[in-house]
């Protein structure tokens, strides 16, 4: 037996004496110094309800778009199509329309949602786009088609809700190739929900709230909101929707 050998086995038996001989004294896992014993129930936080939290700051998110002008060109409708199971055709500003008495329409948007817009530069022009992600209840993450008019899918892109009345009526939507939010603001008609067909009547009181966030005489607070957001400076360059998306 060498000497390195004779050392290393008188270690481990000084060890397993001074532990009181339990083999289970010599796993490190089996000492705890501090004294404290384990938790036998969840902690209060892995109780928290999810509302127990601070929503997360919007000022603070880090955006991160991914731009893709590889493959064919694509217009916003056959992209939304394909990602969605909204089966509708034609031009982007006949979808709300169409949409009507055939699938759920809701003014605030949900993940998986269709988003409509309408009314930019005029009402023959429209774009759609697909709710991804909901960062708060002012911000959301779209995936869309040729919104830079190259044919292009630009996925994960920020998209804030800048109307007066916190109704997603008016949004800006972040300009991935400057990486800043866009100065322009867009006119959302509404989303478009994938599900089942729902009733006239369902229809018809979702036509009604459209057309009260358009007509709604503005309180003061939203009347100072809705300056506020007129008198930004413009920071985006000029950006054009294509009449089919």
């Amino acid at each position: 037996m060498s000497t390195r050998t004779m050392f290393f086995v008188a270690g481990a038996a000084a060890a397993f004496v001074s532990f009181g001989g339990s083999a289970s004294a010599l796993t490190p896992l089996s000492i705890d110094p501090s004294g404290v014993e384990p938790f036998e129930s969840p902690s209060a936080f892995a109780e928290s309800a999810p509302g127990a939290f601070a929503q997360f700051d919007e000022t603070n998110f880090e955006p991160a778009p991914e731009l893709n002008r590889r493959g064919p060109r694509l217009q916003c409708v056959p992209f939304v199509r394909n990602e969605t199971r909204v089966e509708i055709y034609g031009n982007a500003n006949t979808w709300w329309q169409q949409a009507r008495g055939r699938y759920a329409r809701e003014r605030d948007p949900e993940e998986g949602a269709v988003m409509v817009m309408r009314g930019y530069r005029g009402a023959n022009r429209g774009h759609v786009a697909v709710v991804r992600e909901m960062v708060t209840d002012r911000m959301m993450l779209v995936d869309h088609a040729n919104w830079l008019n190259g044919g292009e899918i630009t996925r994960s892109v920020p998209v804030r809700d800048v109307s007066p009345r916190g109704d997603w009526s008016q949004v800006q939507v972040w300009h991935v190739p400057g990486a800043h939010w866009g100065a322009r603001t867009y006119n959302v008609q509404g989303f478009i929900i994938g599900d089942e067909p729902v009733s006239q009547e369902a229809a018809a009181e979702t036509d009604a709230a459209v057309a009260q966030a358009t007509t709604r005489e503005l309180t003061p607070a939203e009347a100072a909101k809705l300056a506020m957001f007129a008198s930004a400076p413009a920071v985006q360059p000029p950006v054009t929707l294509a009449a089919i998306g």
